[in-house]
Order: C-alpha cells, then sequence, then structure tokens
C-alpha cells in the first residue's frame, strides 16, 4: 500500500532513510559546497559521475572575482571528474534535463529550491541544502525524511490557449492554505495525457512556491515518447546518458501507485475551467482572473520570459507568434532568455528568435539573471513588471517598491505588446474549479523503536508555548546577529528567540522544551536559526510542521526536531494564544515509543529511526561524514 513516490525514495510518510541520489546539481553555489566538502575532511568525490555543476546564476557578472569563482570550480570539476557545463551552457535544471540525468524511477536532488522540475519526468526531483550536496560529494548519501503525501487529480481537457503555467496558478491560488505544505505530490487523472512535458515542467517547477517538497508525473505514454526522443537527441550529441532501449526497459519496470495506498490529501481541479489568471503582486498564492485585470489596462513598465520555469521552446514559439508583425509598446522593456543554448539554437532554426527580435525584444543571455534580481533589466522603484517566472515576492526581481506579476509566456508576451497586463485571446471570466476529496491523518510506525548508543531514550523539560504559525528565521534569530564573525555561543543563545519575543531570554532556561505552530522556520536559510537555540540548552523544539530547510539545518547541525500537530493542538486548546511565550507543565519525550506524555495525555509522532539518531549523537552531519571517511 504505498505510492509510486514511496516506492521511488524506498521509505514510508514520515519515515526518516538515508539516500543515494543518481545525481546532486549544484550550480554557483558549487564554490559554497566546496568549503564544506573541504571541511570535513574530504579530498575525493566518492562518486564523480554522481554530482554536475551548472553555472547559471550570476553569468552578467563579468567582475574578476565571480570569473575567479567560476575557474576555480572548473578547475575542481575536472580535478574530481565531474561533468561541468559553464556559464552560457542553460539553466542548471534544463541543463539536467535535456543533457540525459534526469530519468524515471529515480532520486535526482539539487541545491536550489526548483529542483522540483525533475518531477515532470517521473523522478522524484527535491531540493537539498549545501551540508547534504557535501555529503553526498563525499560518501555518495545523506538522510531525508519521506515526506507526507498529496495526490492531485487534473480532470477534463483544458481550453485552448490555457498552458501549465495557468494550470499551476489556478492551483496555487485556490489551494492557498498550505494544503500540500511539505508533502510530495503526485499529479493524476485525465487530464494530465493533454499536458505536454514543458507545461509539466513548469508545474512541477512551481509546485516549489505551493510549498510542495515534489511534484511529480506518472511515467505515461507522453513522457515515454518524449525520453524516446530526447535518447535519440543524446545519441546524435555523442553524450548517450541513456537509449531507447533503456526507455523500453524502465517502461516495463515503471513505479505505479498501489490502489489501496494512503494519501495525507487529495485534491481535484477540473482543466476545463481554468482560464489564464495573473499572480500578484508580491505573493504567488495571489491569483486575478486576466479578463478582471485587463479591465484595468494596468500599465507596465517591464515584460520578461526567461527563467527554469517558462524559458523552453513551446514558450518562445507562443510568445513570437504574439508578437510577429507588431512592436514592444513605447516604455516597456521585454527581456527574453532562453533556458538553454539549445533552445535558443532551436528557436533561430524556427525563425521564433527572430521574431521576438523584429518586435524589439532585449535578449540576455541563458541563465537565471533577472529572475533573481541579477544582471540587466531588474525592476526599479514604482515599477510593474509581469514575468513568465516563478516567484513575485517583494525584492525578488529588484526593488522592493516595484511590483511583480506572474503570468504564462503569452500573456507577457501580449502585455509587452498592449502596454499592460493583457490576453492575445478573449475569455470569459470563469472561476476555476477545485475542491478537497479527502485528508487522512498522518501515518505513524506502532511499537518500539530501536535507541542507538548515545542518544536519550527520554527527554523530559518544560513547555515553552510560542503561539504563532509560520515563526520566520528573522523572528528567531535576527539577520543583524547573522552576519556577524565574532559572535560567541554565549551571545548566540542570548539572542535566541529576542526578535520573536524580547522576554524569552528571561523566561527560557537550560533544559526546557520549545513548541510551536505550523511552518516553524520559515524564511532565510540561516543555520543559526537552528544553532542558536541548541547552544542555549533546548534540547529539542516540537511544532506542528517544520520549514523542509529549517529541519535539515537543525538536524544536520545536530539539533533535534520533531512534528507533532496534535500536541500543538492540545496546547492550543489548554494554553491558550494570548502571550508571546507562554510557560506549560512538564512533558516527556519517549523515543522509544514515539510518544509526548503530557499528564494523562499521550501524542504519537513518526518515530526517529537510526538515521537523524546517528546525525543527533554524532553531533551533526558533518560529523558523519568525517567519521566515515575514516573509516
Amino acid at each position: 500500500m504505498s505510492t509510486m513516490i514511496e516506492k521511488i525514495a524506498g521509505g514510508s510518510a514520515g519515515e526518516f532513510i538515508r539516500i543515494s541520489p543518481k545525481h546532486i546539481m549544484t550550480h554557483d553555489n558549487t564554490s559554497a559546497v566546496m568549503g564544506k566538502f573541504n571541511a570535513i575532511g574530504a579530498a575525493k568525490i566518492h562518486n564523480p559521475k554522481q554530482p554536475v555543476f551548472a553555472i547559471d546564476h550570476d553569468i552578467q557578472n563579468k567582475s574578476e572575482s565571480n570569473l575567479g569563482k567560476y575557474a576555480k570550480i572548473e578547475k575542481f570539476a575536472a580535478e574530481q571528474g565531474v561533468d561541468f557545463y559553464p556559464a552560457g551552457t542553460g539553466i542548471s535544471h534544463q541543463v539536467m534535463i535535456e543533457r540525459g540525468y534526469v530519468t524515471p524511477g529515480r532520486i535526482v536532488v539539487g541545491s536550489d529550491s526548483h529542483s522540483n522540475i525533475y518531477g515532470a519526468l517521473g523522478a522524484l526531483g527535491t531540493p537539498v541544502v549545501r551540508t547534504d550536496a557535501a555529503s553526498i560529494w563525499a560518501i555518495g548519501e545523506t538522510w531525508w525524511q519521506v515526506p507526507k503525501q498529496a495526490r492531485v487529480w487534473l480532470r477534463g481537457k483544458p481550453q485552448l490557449g490555457v498552458v501549465g503555467k495557468d494550470v499551476i496558478i489556478a492551483l496555487c491560488g485556490l489551494f492557498n492554505n498550505d494544503e500540500v505544505l511539505n508533502h510530495a505530490i503526485e499529479f493524476a487523472g485525465d487530464g494530465v495525457a493533454y499536458l505536454s512535458m514543458e507545461d509539466r515542467m513548469t508545474i512541477s517547477n512551481m509546485t516549489t512556491e505551493w510549498g510542495a517538497l515534489a511534484g511529480v508525473f506518472p511515467f505515461d505514454e507522453t513522457l515515454r515518447g518524449w525520453l524516446t526522443d530526447r535518447a535519440e537527441w543524446l545519441q546524435v550529441r555523442r553524450t548517450p546518458r541513456y537509449t531507447p532501449e533503456d526507455v523500453q526497459e524502465w517502461w516495463k519496470n515503471k513505479y505505479v501507485t498501489d490502489d489501496d495506498a494512503v494519501f495525507n490529501i487529495e485534491l481535484e481541479l477540473d482543466l476545463a475551467t481554468v482560464i489564464p489568471h495573473v499572480a500578484g503582486p508580491d505573493h504567488v498564492k495571489v491569483m486575478r482572473a486576466l479578463p478582471e485585470i485587463e479591465q484595468e489596462q494596468m500599465k507596465i513598465n517591464k515584460a520578461y520570459l526567461l527563467s527554469c520555469t517558462n524559458a523552453r521552446i513551446e514558450d518562445l514559439v507562443a510568445a513570437s507568434e504574439v508578437v510577429d508583425g507588431k512592436q514592444i509598446a513605447d516604455g516597456v522593456d521585454f527581456y527574453v532568455a532562453a533556458a538553454s543554448e539549445t533552445i535558443q539554437e532551436q528557436a533561430e532554426q524556427l525563425g521564433a528568435w527572430q521574431k521576438l527580435e523584429a518586435a524589439g525584444a532585449t535578449f540576455l543571455p541563458p541563465g537565471c539573471g533577472t529572475c533573481i534580481g541579477l544582471g540587466e533589466g531588474t525592476l526599479e522603484d514604482g515599477e510593474i513588471g509581469i514575468s513568465a517566472t516563478n516567484r513575485n515576492f517583494k525584492g525578488r526581481m529588484g526593488s522592493r517598491d516595484a511590483k511583480a506579476y506572474l503570468a504564462s509566456p503569452a500573456v507577457v508576451a501580449a502585455s509587452a505588446v498592449n502596454g499592460y497586463i493583457s490576453s492575445p485571446t478573449k475569455y470569459d471570466d470563469v472561476e476555476p474549479s477545485g475542491k478537497v476529496i479527502s485528508k487522512a491523518e498522518p501515518k505513524t510506525s506502532a511499537g518500539s523503536t530501536e535507541i542507538i548508543e548515545g542518544f536519550p531514550q527520554q527527554v523530559t523539560g518544560r513547555v515553552l508555548w510560542l503561539p504563532m504559525d509560520n515563526m520566520n528565521t528573522d523572528g528567531i534569530y535576527s539577520g543583524e546577529m547573522t552576519y556577524k564573525d565574532d559572535v560567541t555561543e554565549q551571545e548566540m543563545g542570548d539572542a535566541a528567540m529576542c526578535n520573536y519575543d524580547p522576554e524569552f531570554k528571561d523566561i527560557s532556561k537550560e533544559g526546557d522544551i520549545v513548541v510551536s505552530g505550523l511552518n516553524f522556520g520559515t524564511g532565510s536559510s540561516r543555520e543559526q536559526a537552528a544553532t542558536c537555540l541548541k547552544v542555549r540548552g533546548i534540547p529539542c523544539v516540537i511544532a506542528a510542521s517544520f520549514s523542509e530547510t529549517y529541519k535539515r539545518n537543525a538536524i544536520n547541525n545536530g539539533f533535534l526536531v520533531i512534528d507533532c500537530p496534535s500536541f500543538v493542538e492540545h496546547l492550543r486548546e489548554s494554553l491558550g494564544i494570548d502571550e508571546l511565550t507562554i510557560v506549560g507543565g512538564e512533558i516527556t519525550i519517549d523515543f522509544t515509543t514515539a510518544t509526548i506524555k503530557s499528564g494523562e495525555s499521550e501524542f504519537a509522532f513518526a518515530p526517529l529511526g537510526p538515521v537523524p539518531q546517528e546525525v543527533i549523537v554524532a553531533g551533526g552531519a558533518e560529523a558523519v561524514v568525517a567519521q566515515k571517511l575514516k573509516v
């Protein structure tokens, strides 16, 4: 009774396992991973065929220091025998897909949040942090907690002109209450067959913005045909990472979800009711129907067709058809960059590139660039931009005083021509139809958990109840402290939670157990948000759920975190939510039975098997790797 994703991972939802990914991708952050790799005492990459380095983020930066960084990465790749793709080859995720590194039924990870995109190819694609990347380089593996499972049923046939970007914007807008937060999503239903591979890549890519850890499509006939064509393309390029025969073998042995598999949540979207929507400004989960926003004739200053989300051949062709024979509106800059040099070549061969050029588009090199606020064309104060990228957060693409909206490539192109947010095709203003089909309690394993030497069987402490959802890392440990290099452990511990509650320092004492709400540790990836609590003497944090990045940073630094939504709900009811920090009674966490005992009540959590125990006992993931390197 397993889902397709659980079968690929080799474990059940909630279970901590060790994974050995087929590939680990790093981009410009390869240099930071190199630092961690050296710090743990590693000298030789365990399996040089596992990592892939693809430079893509800051490629417009021609400064001596940046070019020097790229040169060091290339030199390291040559020394270690790792595949290296220099600046200009393409966006790392696109390189991974088109060069044959991503295959169905395998785990492929990347040190980048949009590694979910690999799920379009029936692979389990998910992001990892830099410590994980260094561990994979050094010993070929890292730890992973199998996420809760979600299934999204896509029903019906999309209207003409509706593409993957419209589908994922509709999903983000309709289900915007963290329904799939930290879940692995399996897409299913008859509507999947109507989605091209480019559509699926866009949807899988932006499951990140929806809050999911993975977004996986089934291995169907569409994917089978695409893989066969790609295998032939790879053979022509003399890089046959897989062959048509391999594709047929994968097809015969593909993973499918068991009929009796249990999903934590199942959702449904009627594709026939989806029309183009625009997301934003400032949030992906705020959507507006295009016919509605078009009536306002909202003037734009900049339009963008680029990024790993929407810069493939279908996107460029769609945009070129919209602008064909027209000119970009006065006062509007239209920035275009293909996802890879290969895609740009295709666009040139098809004449799409020439149509975009004739209309007045400004071309940028194949890379991330403006999508992350780097290089030419960023938004300036007071400007409004319409973009086919994945994120529109304040300051993401330039000034915090600008506004960014997200839409499909055709809508972006039409807006660039008209000078305001608009569509090339008229649609009736229809509300997308979607619903929650079912919810199930997270699966937990019964029975006794074996405790390894050095890991406590029980932890007892006083509760410090912080009644807040989405506790961000700025609240846990301020940005002002983050970038000070001379902070002592005492100072770090004193600063813990003070941005959230200035009284926390005086209220808390060593041995207290912090308990908080949903999505604890959201925001930036600063590791100090975990280590500050550790050095303060807090043995662990219990929350209804955690930001996955926070959880990985915590355990990788030897600090324990526990998901237990039922206990959090108990505290909401028994202690209330009227103060920032509420002192509760004493609880006992029993790791042998995976329960939290509070008075006469017990609350179950997912058992901590040997994998996280090993990391905690060693004092962190880097210490585990260092120990294994000595064996």
